[in-house]
């Protein structure tokens, strides 16, 4: 959960990508055809992005993130496939699947789930300066298969991006999990059952729930949980959004908007825009496009369509949420009651279970857009469900600076997870 693309994906390194087309037929083989779910994971193209030796991704590394631990080179391909919205409906989703060069047949897999993101080319399979990007390209260079997904409406997927929808989120994951092993198969690899889940801010509750879908057998049938190393959650999502409605993180305003107008999309938290945002903000013959200026009108909703970059959006909001929303709305945020309050009960409680692996959570002090007091919120439902555990303080860093000093720990504590039968 960040404010500014160099918060909402943290500071990355540009990368020289080759761009080589190879189209899949959307009916696979028998031996690569996904259990489970119909359709869940089915693989419909592939595009080749990356092809680099371990110099260069040490290279791309460089400055970010430690690069100490490459060891192989990487292909990263952009991979279509199939999966289901939060609606239940079939859909299309993106994601980059990164195979190292590193010669092994049987390949550990590692699930990496980002963070948040308005604006649909801001993925790893998309940009390659995301961090997101990176971190795919580091975890595959240390011998392992890495499928990092989009989420649905995020790259080139279908529709609108179901901002924090639990459902929509395991099955965008889980069905890239089973799209990435059709495609090492198709290039002589396996993927292990084991996965390794991790991820960033929106991809740390991302992360619980998707190693709890693993866990209870919601791994179409051949995945199961390895690990779990979440990064600066917001575990607690119903205290984070009051922050957000007082105005107690940065840039409060467009968090909160993207939060609310997803959320009335999937579940119809207001019926009108008048209800919730202020005059000049409201649609009434709002600015809709990405080159306007504080001041002007505004039509929020139109705004968080996927295509407008987070400064084109940032540009015409204000920073506070009191000067966007309505005093009423703001105060049903701070205190939900109804579909509202429903829906936020299975984000507040993605940490509310044993996990039967093992486990650990990163966060940073020094953060100041996800508070480290929700690290201390999964620690407690993990304590009260009996769940073993390690929290780790990254340092005095802000929310993107959290991440990049937690991936070479992450690394670490994958090799151990493995060593030790995880």
């Amino acid at each position: 959960m960040t404010s500014r693309k160099t918060t909402l994906q943290a500071l990355a390194a540009a990368t020289a990508l080759a761009s080589v087309p190879v189209l899949l037929a959307p009916a696979a083989a028998a031996a690569d055809a996904p259990a489970g779910r119909p359709g869940g994971g089915a693989v419909v193209a592939v595009e080749q992005a990356a092809d680099l030796t371990a110099e260069e991704v040490a290279g791309q590394l460089r400055g970010k993130i430690d690069s100490s631990q490459v060891r192989y080179g990487v292909t990263a391909y952009r991979v279509t496939y199939r999966t289901t919205n939060s609606f239940g409906a079939a859909t299309t989703a993106s994601q980059l699947v990164v195979l190292p060069r590193s010669g092994a047949r049987q390949l550990p897999t590692v699930s990496w789930l980002h963070g948040t993101t308005v604006y649909r080319k801001d993925v790893a399979s998309q940009d390659p300066e995301s961090t997101d990007r990176l971190a795919a390209l580091l975890l595959a260079s240390t011998g392992r298969a890495v499928s990092a997904p989009d989420y649905v409406g995020l790259g080139s997927g279908e529709g609108f991006h179901p901002y924090g929808d639990p459902g929509a989120t395991v099955a965008a994951s889980v069905d890239g999990l089973r799209a990435a092993r059709t495609l090492a198969h198709r290039k002589g690899r396996e993927l292990q059952r084991k996965v390794q889940v991790s991820g960033f801010s929106q991809g740390g509750p991302a992360t619980m729930l998707v190693g709890r879908a693993l866990q209870q057998g919601g791994g179409g049938g051949y995945f199961t949980l390895g690990a779990l190393a979440p990064v600066s959650g917001p575990y607690d999502l119903s205290a984070f959004e009051a922050a957000a409605a007082n105005d107690k993180i940065r840039n409060s305003g467009l968090y909160l908007a993207y939060f609310v107008i997803a959320w009335n999309r999937m579940y119809g938290l207001y019926t009108s825009p008048g209800a919730v945002f202020q005059p000049g903000y409201d649609g009434a013959g709002g600015y809709d496009g990405a080159g306007g200026e504080p001041g002007e009108k505004v039509d929020v909703e139109s705004l968080f369509d996927g295509h407008h970059t987070t400064d084109a959006i940032a540009r015409v909001l204000p920073a506070d949420s009191k000067d966007l929303f309505t005093a009423d709305f703001l105060n049903k945020i701070r205190k939900p009651e109804g579909v509202l309050k429903d829906r936020l009960r299975p984000m507040d409680n993605t940490c509310d279970w044993r996990p039967d692996a093992p486990v650990q959570i990163f966060y940073a002090r020094g953060d100041k857009d996800v508070d480290p007091s929700n690290t201390a919120y999964c620690a407690r439902q993990l304590t009260r469900r009996g769940a073993a555990y390690r929290t780790t303080d990254v340092g005095d860093v802000d929310h993107s600076g959290s991440v990049q000093q937690a991936l070479p720990r992450i690394v670490r504590f994958f090799d151990e997870s493995a060593g030790a039968g995880g």
